[in-house]
């Protein structure tokens, strides 16, 4: 797939406060405050076109996607749902943050609490869209979730693009955008038509991730071309669907893609690993990619990030896992 830097759907336009100034390419972050100040920018959205302060002063963040993304670029929050958020980004600990609680029992109220001039709004709670902006009427607020209609690489990008307008980091959000489609094509390059299963652990149960349209992994069939190792209904579920260890036996897939959801919450930390289940089972000792020790696992973030440095490495790594088992 052929890097895309030009997203449609995003336009951007500079109002200066007394005068009207012509459309720029996004700028830097060294910028003057004079100027940023006095910009916008319209992002067609999920919802429709946006116009957002450019760089925004006051934001909040709830789509777990954007928040490495953030961090990596200076951006500071003034809240976000910090039961949420990886160790491995610096916003967990930070205690300037306003923590909006999970999207199970969210503190929505404290959005109102900081002001926000742009609220980025999606995964876990994009339920609460509607409660978000009756609260902030006044705030802008994005949705770039991932279209379901959509290829999620492409859908990634799109998001990562208007972030990138929207916080003048444009150079960095084409890097963003570029290291992705070069991951892909790499394991594009590496995989050898081996059948593929994608799996989930979960308090020491594997779920059964269906290809395409299942959680996290199912994306991947169409990023690689993988071709399934079982084709059966079923859904997104976070914990995959029920899959008998039988099952996956019989299928005999020739690479195994696993989630360690357990990895990612921090209750779970004394849960068995991943691997630990699938290499240990008896049941699954003849399976060619257990066997041959060809099994990907997720990085342990995965299931509360799934942003587009995660696909990045996950599809390196399928790269690396198959262009090691080339011979």
């Amino acid at each position: 797939m052929s890097s895309n830097r030009l997203f449609p759907g995003i336009a951007l336009c500079a109002v200066a406060s007394f005068a009207l100034v012509g459309c720029g390419s996004g700028g830097s972050s060294s910028d003057s405050s004079a100027s940023a100040s006095a910009s916008t920018v319209t992002i067609q959205d999920d919802k429709g076109e946006q116009t957002v302060d450019s760089p925004p002063s006051s934001v909040v963040a709830t789509d777990n996607r954007v928040f490495e993304t953030l961090s990596d670029w200076g951006v500071k929050l003034k809240a976000a749902p910090k039961t949420l958020i990886p160790d491995t980004i610096a916003y967990k600990d930070d205690d300037s943050i306003v923590d909006l609680g999970s999207h199970r029992e969210p503190d929505l109220e404290a959005i109102a609490g900081v002001d926000p001039d742009l609220v980025i709004n999606g995964q876990r709670f994009s339920q609460y869209y509607d409660d978000i902006k009756k609260l902030v009427p006044d705030s802008a607020m994005l949705d770039l979730d991932p279209r379901d209609d959509q290829p999620l690489d492409s859908e990634l990008k799109r998001q990562v693009s208007a972030l990138g307008e929207v916080f003048q980091k444009t150079d960095e959000a084409d890097k963003l955008n570029d290291d992705l489609d070069k991951a892909e094509q790499r394991a594009k390059d590496a995989y050898k038509d081996q059948s593929a299963m994608g799996l989930i652990v979960s308090g020491g149960d594997i779920g059964y991730v269906v290809p395409k349209t299942g959680r996290t992994i199912g994306p991947l069939f169409d990023m690689v071309g993988l071709k399934p190792a079982l084709e059966v209904e079923g859904s997104d579920d976070h914990q995959g669907d029920d899959i008998s260890v039988e099952a996956i036996a019989k299928a005999k897939p020739e690479l195994i893609i696993v989630m360690d959801r357990d990895a990612a919450i921090s209750s779970s930390k004394d849960a068995t690993p991943a691997s630990e289940v699938i290499e240990k089972s008896e049941a699954l000792k003849d399976v060619p990619a257990v066997k041959n020790g060809n099994i990907v696992y997720l990085p342990e973030d995965t299931y509360t990030n799934e942003g587009i440095q995660t696909y990045t490495e996950i599809l390196n790594e399928i790269a690396d896992k198959l262009e090691s088992q080339k011979n």
